[in-house]
């Protein structure tokens, strides 16, 4: 087979979206079998929308949530549902067990819990009643303060629910199942899909060294596609973080699709509220959220699973990283990796939202890479380069020696949880130059294959001296934060028009 090369700069408009969606077994759609005896196919397997309408709707008398509008809103659900996952239901609390905490958010917190009765599966047209998936786990979100609720927060669960409301494509975000409320604070509750293994942060911490990189590229995917259903149905995520991606045993879904803000508010008066280091230069400007604002997020998730690391770890989240965020800051990489991935998470993370691309075109460069990885010589063979430039001259020097888990060290102050932000007199965005044309990765080419090399055990001789000039550098027995690191590695410039002079060198020691 000839090697194929991939342009990030193709639209792949050739290739559509659903071409694109997770590949489902070929369910025979029968004939209606209820007792109803409507005769008409069914809409879903073993799901027929009409008489089910009917069945749900006769049950409507027997509950209720207390609120009218979320009355309103399931009743709409189970009215016009064309199969299961289109069904939303309220919850007695007092059928969830073996409850316990998981994680705080920016507004609530995220519990796991057994559900005695399970999700719907289909109507038993025997009995009349509904066979259901029992014993499940499930993932309960507690919104804070949301027992006084709105209409306005009613439709950002909507755009969840219309989000998974493609039978085609449900599975690419995590499926909601209905509502319920805390008898005893009186919270409204999100009853939604249990992650296996957490959200990616907690998913990265524990499994990175075992990934493949056609696995970061299918879980890249998994996200690209979530992100790409939620463009295509005319909505913007606006929150798009490491915390918002749950990782399943076989996917890997977006999740808070606009859920995170408070479910009193009525708007935010124009203030920035997400994740610091994954929020667009214009957004933390005060400038309206658009599709490019999550395309840029998306970037920089393609940074963390691809280096495992989260961004800007080591540095406080605050006003002088968003400063240095607009003027072209970015994540750099602790690893050589593939130009092809390089180049298509710097798109991503371009300062000019007009230069990034749209997220069709990635889902479909991600999905080629993945589903015909063979057939792309091109980034098998930098692939193979980086990893052999990066056992060389990392090893496994940021994996605990005691475990396969990550390590590495958290700034007190970097905060990857939502919050509101409010920046003033931020400077107008830009690319850095530096970085845009100096940092491909972190490790280069020209001297990463001598970093091993501890220069103290040397004799200084010719031999070593002409090593020095094709670009032997000193190497440190322990992992240096980043910013140092490029600070060092400015000074070690062969140039000596690009290092920097005394003055830029203390502008960035303070700037540290």
């Amino acid at each position: 087979m000839n090697g194929r090369k991939v342009s990030i700069s193709n639209t792949y408009s050739s290739v559509h979206l659903k071409n694109l969606a997770p590949k489902r077994s070929n369910l025979k759609i029968s004939t209606c079998a209820s007792s109803e005896k409507c005769n008409q196919n069914n809409t879903g397997y073993e799901w027929c929308r009409a008489c089910n309408a009917k069945h749900f709707q006769r049950n409507f008398k027997n509950w209720t949530s207390g609120n009218a509008n979320i009355d309103k809103f399931i009743r709409d659900t189970q009215l016009s549902a064309s199969h299961q996952q289109n069904v939303l239901e309220w919850i007695p609390y007092n059928t969830f067990y073996d409850i316990k905490y998981i994680a705080k958010g920016g507004f609530g917190q995220v519990y796991r819990a057994n559900w005695i009765d399970g999700c719907i599966y289909k109507r038993n047209n025997k009995n009349q009643n509904w066979d259901r998936y029992s014993n499940i786990t499930v993932a309960l979100k507690i919104l804070n303060n949301s027992k006084d609720v709105t209409w306005e927060f009613i439709n950002e669960i909507i755009s969840h629910y219309k989000i998974g409301d493609n039978y085609n494509c449900y599975n690419c975000v995590t499926q909601l199942y209905g509502i319920s409320q805390d008898p005893e604070t009186q919270n409204y509750i999100m009853v939604l899909e249990y992650a296996e293994h957490g959200s990616l942060r907690n998913y990265l911490d524990k499994c990175y060294d075992k990934l493949s990189w056609k696995d970061k590229l299918n879980n890249l995917w998994w996200i690209s596609f979530g992100l790409a259903i939620v463009h295509v149905k005319e909505l913007i995520h606006r929150d798009l973080h490491n915390g918002n991606i749950l990782k399943f045993s076989s996917k890997t879904n977006i999740t808070d699709m606009g859920l995170c803000r408070p479910a009193y508010y009525n708007k935010l008066d124009n203030k920035i509220y997400g994740v610091l280091p994954y929020i667009a230069p214009e957004i933390l400007r005060g400038q309206n959220y658009t599709k490019a604002t999550d395309v840029y997020s998306f970037g920089i998730i393609m940074y963390e699973v691809i280096s495992g690391l989260p961004p800007y770890h080591d540095v406080s989240h605050d006003e002088s990283l968003a400063i240095k965020i607009c003027l072209g800051l970015r994540p750099r990489f602790n690893i050589k990796v593939p130009q092809l991935i390089v180049h298509l998470i710097k798109k991503c993370l371009d300062a000019n939202p007009l230069n990034r691309p749209i997220v069709n075109e990635i889902a479909n460069i991600l999905s080629l890479w993945y589903t015909d990885f063979d057939s792309y010589i091109e980034l098998k063979q930098q692939i193979k380069e980086s990893e052999e430039i990066n056992n060389k001259t990392l090893g496994n020097s940021f994996i605990s020696p005691t475990s396969s888990s990550l390590s590495y060290e958290t700034h007190s102050e970097a905060i990857y949880t939502s919050r509101l932000l409010n920046f003033n007199n931020l400077p107008e965005p830009r690319n850095s130059g530096d970085y845009y044309n100096r940092y491909d990765d972190i490790i280069s080419k020209e001297y990463s294959a001598s970093l091993q090399i501890d220069i103290s055990k040397l004799k200084i001789n010719d031999d070593v001296t002409m090593k020095i000039c094709k670009g032997l550098r000193p190497k440190s027995n322990y992992k240096i934060p980043q910013l140092i690191f490029d600070i060092i590695s400015q000074c070690w410039n062969a140039d000596l028009l690009k290092r920097p002079n005394a003055n830029k060198l203390l502008k960035l020691i303070h700037d540290l």
